[in-house]
């Protein structure tokens, strides 16, 4: 199950978020989203835990948990909508 984990603290890394959740059971993938310009946390994750009933306790457990001085927010992700392809300001319609 992929989990989203919200309201962390800018400092939190995805090695923090394995180490949290993987006390649950296995988490096969750790991940604090960045800003792919800056490299800055946009302070929301996403793990991904194989075991369906070990996924709901972690979301049970630490959904309002305080980390890190902050409460996550933890639930079963939603799956990505697609993206509508965005253009920039300057580019312009080929007629």
């Amino acid at each position: 199950m992929n989990i989203y984990i919200g309201n962390l603290t800018p400092e939190i890394t995805s090695i923090d978020l394995l180490n949290a959740f993987q006390t649950f059971g296995l988490v096969t993938e750790a991940n604090v989203i960045k800003d792919p310009e800056t490299g800055e946390s946009k302070c929301f994750g996403f793990i991904e835990m194989p075991d369906e009933d070990d996924a709901k306790e972690a979301i049970k457990m630490m959904n309002g948990q305080d980390f890190n001085g902050t409460f996550m927010r933890v639930s079963k992700a939603k799956p990505k909508d697609p993206r509508r392809r965005r253009f920039s300001s300057n580019t312009r319609r080929r007629q």
